[in-house]
């Protein structure tokens, strides 16, 4: 039985043209350092910003430099505020059909992130969502003492609002590490969706129990995981 759903949000549930991880992109190549906008995605992803900067450099340029990560870390953060300023944000279509569909069936909707809580507020209330009665609450990487991969920020959620069984819990994003994530907190179900961060394949690496194209796709995977079977035995 499905209790709760933990989505993740830019490219899951928020359409934002991927301008954080843009701006991560730019921070680094006005520090010199000129990486690819699908390098950045490839490693920063779905991570708390300063740890992205840090697994970016290491990877890409074997670079562990704490100093030089906060530093890039400080421009990024400085960059965003003034990206913000014009940015359309938009739902991913179907997010708010499918937070509607869990209301009305009584599964709790929490939207988690690698974003600080300034930055989740931020597109909250350029959405509306900051007052919508649809979604139940909002773990953000500063809420918690370990982002993803770790389980802290679903374990978080499911203090919130009082699901005690992981097995109720489904977990879905964009990245390879929001799945690991679900499964590190030993979801029930962990499902990877396409349009944001990274590919079918890139998903489909970390062992997903699904990988969907729409949200609305969801809908009928929790019908189906909370319909009681027909036959008996």
């Amino acid at each position: 039985m499905i209790r709760m759903v933990v989505f993740d949000m830019a490219g899951t549930t928020v359409n934002e043209d991927n301008v954080v991880y843009k701006t991560i992109q730019k921070a680094l190549k006005e520090a010199h350092y000129d990486v690819s906008l699908e390098l950045v995605l490839q490693h920063g992803a779905g991570k708390e910003k300063l740890q992205a900067i840090k697994d970016i450099l290491f990877e890409v340029y074997k670079l562990n430099d704490e100093e030089t990560a906060s530093k890039i870390h400080r421009a990024f953060k400085e960059h965003l505020v003034r990206a913000y300023e014009d940015l359309n944000v938009t739902p991913v279509e179907g997010a708010e059909d499918v937070f509607r569909y869990l209301k009305n069936a009584g599964i709790f909707c929490v939207l988690n992130t690698g974003y600080d809580s300034n930055t989740a507020n931020g597109l909250l209330k350029k959405l509306g969502w900051d007052r919508s009665d649809l979604i139940n609450g909002v773990v953000t990487a500063s809420d918690v003492a370990r982002s993803r991969p770790f389980p802290d920020m679903i374990e978080a959620a499911m203090k919130k609002t009082g699901v005690a069984n992981p097995l109720e819990v489904i977990k879905i994003g964009d990245s390879v590490i929001d799945i690991e994530e679900g499964q590190n907190a030993g979801c029930g179900l962990n499902i990877g969706i396409t349009g944001g961060a990274q590919t079918r394949k890139q998903l489909e690496e970390q062992g997903p129990d699904f990988v969907i194209d729409h949200l609305v796709e969801l809908i009928h995977i929790i019908k189906r995981e909370n319909t009681p079977s027909s036959y008996v035995y």
